[in-house]
């Protein structure tokens, strides 16, 4: 579904992807981990049609998406593409309800009766509903985090990239949104996933992007034991 070949990405002349090639199959849930600053979210931002590489290829269903005319990329990205980011990112004008359908409104058209009760089904699923009429600072994080997930599924995409989206959580909220996203990909959505919480790890196929590189993820080695000098004179 998705595949990257010999992607390049540079910043004041500091490659931070450098020459990868990838491919993320249907269906799949990946993590990417590794430090800070280490191009994990500049990887999501150019798979998503957000950020343009200096080099290689981005191919969603064997479309170049950097090869095609902005419009028709931003149409790309409303119908195949769902992104759940940093920060929930809400409108503080608009209801939760307004707020799923922002991406319907950004594809040039108004909500009909379908899309209204996909929200409520969709803000039942994540757990908010009876907030339909409520505005984000009624919520609290998790709720808001929820209402965005709620809102990057409405258009019904069959790929979700999400950018540490439980990293300002309590740890109950981060594991109730872990599982949220587990739901979602085991109902056939593919997910793309960044997080420095390696305790989800087991939850796909991770990856650890490194010095511009990407590797399959391996567990830290334990440091070797040392000698305590017992018996030394």
């Amino acid at each position: 579904m998705i595949r990257v070949e010999s992607l390049r990405k540079c910043y004041k002349g500091t490659a931070v992807l450098d020459g990868i090639d990838w491919r993320v199959e249907n269906g799949e849930f990946v993590i990417l981990t590794g430090r800070s600053g280490g191009g994990k979210t500049t990887l999501l931002s150019v798979m998503g049609g957000l950020t343009k590489p200096d080099e290689g290829r981005v191919l969603i269903d064997d479309i170049d998406i950097w090869k095609i005319s902005e419009p028709d990329l931003a149409s790309l990205r409303n119908r195949k593409l769902g992104f759940v980011f940093q920060l929930p990112s809400l409108m503080p004008a608009l209801t939760v309800l307004d707020n799923i359908f922002l991406p319907i409104a950004l594809s040039g058209r108004s909500p009909n009766r379908e899309d209204r009760e996909r929200a409520r089904s969709l803000l039942e699923m994540v757990g908010v509903t009876g907030k339909e009429e409520q505005y984000p600072a009624q919520l609290s994080g998790g709720q808001q985090r929820r209402t965005a997930i709620a809102r990057a599924m409405i258009n019904r995409p069959p790929i979700l990239l999400a950018d540490e989206p439980t990293g300002d959580l309590d740890e109950k909220s981060e594991d109730e949104i872990m599982l949220l996203f587990q739901m979602i990909n085991q109902q056939g959505t593919t997910v793309v996933m960044v997080t420095h919480a390696l305790k989800y790890i087991g939850f796909g196929k991770a990856y650890t992007l490194k010095e511009g590189r990407l590797n399959p993820f391996e567990e830290p080695q334990a440091p070797p034991e040392t000698t305590t000098g017992k018996g030394l004179t």
